[in-house]
């Protein structure tokens, strides 16, 4: 047999055999059961929330990522965040209830901390799991400006503002706050919290009048709060992931897609220096000089 025809065979019989090969993994990966299949199968997402909430862009995309993909059934949030910025955390919320929407459960798992904002979070999903010492609630807003009036005299430093409009230095810092301005801003606060106590009554399925009563920006245990209808069950990220593989009707224990990992400079730095997550260190705020917080 010539050279030239005995690599044509076996090209061809390469070609044959990858064919073959795909054609049986396909058939197995759509013929396998729930979980199942060369390491195919449906599977439960862990998505993290991590820290201050105010870009959430990420998460929003890794949620829209899970929502999209046909092996996602079930997603859990694991949530360690004292809260954050109002409009942030609710945009983060509507990402939730879409995804719960095309008919994936979701379920938060409340980690060390899950208060305000966090817990803002935590209410638009399908069932909530908490440690027996999670620190969670603080339903409530805030917003707080320094009136640095004083120490800005003592140091000859004198602050000019030109303005159109009443209320357009409200926050500013080289001068006491007015009665009228401390009206609007109360308004606004008041108005957010109404916002949040809603959002808990219908994702809790209490009544709003329950909610009120626990709704002043107290901190609970997971325990606690348990007791008040704020959470499900109590457990952790283990837990949660076995009660998202059972809304979704998967096998028990079920594949899990992990967190994504993101590098961060800050982060090294953090851990170079032994400071850890918890540091004093703030993200940079937004350009609204006070922002409103939902915040632990």
């Amino acid at each position: 047999m010539r050279k030239g025809t005995r690599v044509v065979l076996l090209t061809l019989l390469l070609y044959v055999g990858v064919l073959g090969l795909f054609v049986v993994v396909v058939s197995t990966v759509l013929r396998a059961p729930e979980g199942g299949g060369l390491g195919f199968g449906s599977r439960v997402a862990v998505v993290e929330l991590e820290g201050i909430i105010l870009d959430v862009d990420d998460i929003v995309r890794d949620l829209k990522s899970h929502r999209d993909n046909p092996l996602v059934r079930a997603v859990v949030l694991r949530i360690n965040s004292p809260g954050g910025v109002v409009g942030p955390t609710q945009e983060l919320v509507r990402s939730v209830q879409r995804l719960r929407e095309s008919g994936k459960p979701v379920v938060a798992s409340l980690g060390a901390v899950a208060a305000s904002g966090g817990y803002y979070v935590a209410v638009a999903t399908d069932s909530i799991y908490a440690n027996p010492g999670t620190l969670t609630g603080s339903i409530g807003v805030i917003m707080q400006m320094a009136n640095l009036e004083n120490l800005m005299k003592k140091v000859g430093v004198e602050y000019v503002v030109i303005k159109s409009g009443q209320f357009k230095d409200v926050g500013n810092v080289s001068r006491p706050m007015t009665a009228d301005e401390r009206r609007v801003l109360q308004a606004l606060l008041d108005d957010v919290h109404r916002q949040f106590i809603d959002a808990v009554a219908e994702g809790r399925h209490l009544d709003r009048a329950r909610v009120v009563g626990f709704a002043d920006g107290r901190v609970f245990s997971g325990a606690q709060a348990k007791a008040l209808g704020m959470v499900d069950e109590l457990g952790g990220l283990e837990e949660a992931i076995n009660g998202a593989a059972k809304l979704a009707g998967l096998p028990i224990p079920a594949r899990v897609i992990p967190p994504r990992r993101r590098f961060s400079v800050m982060d090294l730095l953090r851990s170079q220096l032994g400071l850890g997550k918890a540091t004093t260190f703030m993200p940079p705020l937004p350009a609204f000089k006070t922002p409103l917080f939902l915040l632990d």
